[in-house]
């Protein structure tokens, strides 16, 4: 029909395994729609088939359902809970799903991190937008082990 949409920078964009091209950052700003996350970074491989994801948790509401969900109060804690991890990756999915995020746009698996992404820590720009290269570097054994998780 002769539009033309962007969905994020050519630099950002990805192929899976099975052929089909990923805007990162698309699926990011839907995933922050959810309560339950204050960052999130999306990974792909295109020798993989699915996505994983870093979400940095929003710490007030976290500790919350922590809480309620009789897990540590300490954030670095309550990041290593497989039960949070399944609240919200369950969450997440759900986001995903009703701003029409494709099946192949959604992630597998994700790894909680404690630590926000900052300036400071160099994994944000000065206009803080996710500094790509810095965060797969940073986070490379977690994505890994996430991977080699779900090939057994």
């Amino acid at each position: 029909n002769g539009t033309l949409k962007i969905v994020d920078r050519k630099k950002n964009i990805f192929k899976l395994a099975q052929g089909e091209y990923i805007a990162p950052e698309k699926i990011e700003i839907a995933y922050m729609r959810s309560e339950y996350v204050a960052q999130v970074f999306i990974e792909g491989d295109s020798l993989k088939p699915f996505l994983l994801g870093i979400i940095v948790p929003d710490a007030e509401t976290i500790m919350k359902v922590a809480k309620d969900n009789g897990v540590s109060e300490d954030m670095e804690s309550v990041c290593q809970s497989k039960k949070i991890k399944d609240i919200i990756l369950k969450d997440i999915i759900a986001v995903g799903k009703s701003l029409g995020l494709k099946s192949f746009e959604q992630v597998r698996d994700i790894h909680l991190h404690h630590e926000l992404f900052s300036v400071e820590n160099n994994l944000l720009t000065s206009t803080f937008k996710n500094k790509r290269p810095q965060l797969r570097q940073f986070f490379n054994r977690k994505v890994q082990d996430l991977y080699a998780k779900h090939e057994v």
